[in-house]
């Protein structure tokens, strides 16, 4: 089975990792979980072997809520991957993520509901240590990344992460934004916490497309639609590329996760009994 140390989970906006003319492997990985958000593929990206998943598919057809986020994590992990660096389009909320900057977060708040987020839910009880649900070496590694670009990126923040797939209201974005919150979205969790469960580090670079439901001061110049939304990926994509691979570079050879989780349990979940798919 083609391996990785490192892969990509690219958010809305990101749908494609690699060059049309790279060498490519596409794989298929069956999962007890269901189908991932859709083929993984494999390729070289600043220097290293990297896996690269669509988050939303690769024609973004999967509403946040609906996204595999179990099957997607146990298709990395049983390709190997041990670091995942994910790109997030996210509203700002505090003064400090204006539209147009990076955040690497490294805290969140869970606003979801009814999401699958464990895969120790049955008999095998796991309890995650989640204090610090994204990688301290991981996210120190695209702060220095950002940095070495010319970033003004702001290197910690809180997310909080809504169901979706509708924005805030003004009332949640006033309500988010007393809470201390810095950025909001609707992927970042499960993401985080499932990859932690295992053994996976994980890290997100966050652009800030849009102020949410509009500033604390009334002004919704910059609030949360669609439309801008893309618009404004798209118009910053080839920014957000160069800090994925910079951050890639950035990874060190010798990293290895945390250990939150026994290592026997994760290898219980890993060791389910389901097929791999080969190469297409």
């Amino acid at each position: 089975m083609t391996e990785a140390d490192i892969a990509v989970i690219g958010g809305s906006g990101l749908y494609r990792l690699f060059d049309a003319d790279a060498d490519v492997e596409t794989v298929v990985v069956e999962t007890p979980y269901g189908p991932s958000s859709g083929p993984i593929r494999i390729g070289e990206a600043a220097g290293r072997r990297v896996a690269f998943l669509a988050r939303h598919g690769e024609d973004h057809a999967l509403a946040p809520h609906r996204i595999p986020y179990r099957a997607n994590i146990w298709a990395l992990a049983a390709l190997g991957v041990r670091a995942v660096v994910t790109s997030s389009a996210v509203g700002g909320l505090s003064d400090r993520a204006r539209p147009g900057r990076f955040v690497v977060p490294d805290q969140l708040i869970d606003r979801t509901a009814g999401r699958p987020d464990s895969f120790f839910d049955q008999d095998d009880v796991q309890h995650l240590a989640a204090a610090d649900p994204f990688d301290p070496v991981l996210s120190a590694a695209a702060v220095n990344a950002l940095a070495s670009l010319g970033e003004d990126a702001i290197p910690e923040g809180t997310s909080v992460v809504i169901q979706g797939p509708r924005f805030s209201t003004r009332a949640e974005s006033a309500w988010f934004r007393a809470a201390g919150a810095d950025i909001v979205n609707m992927t970042q969790y499960p993401e985080a916490v499932l990859a932690a469960e295992l053994g996976l580090g994980l890290v997100t670079i966050a652009f800030v497309t849009d102020t949410d439901a509009g500033t604390a001061a009334g002004e919704t110049a910059d609030a949360a639609d669609a439309a801008l939304v893309l618009e404004r990926m798209a118009q910053a994509e080839p920014r957000i590329r160069a800090a994925i691979a910079a951050t890639i570079a950035a990874v060190p050879d010798d990293y290895r996760p945390r250990a939150l989780i026994p290592a026997e349990a994760i290898r219980r979940v890993l060791s389910a009994p389901v097929a791999v798919g080969g190469v297409r």
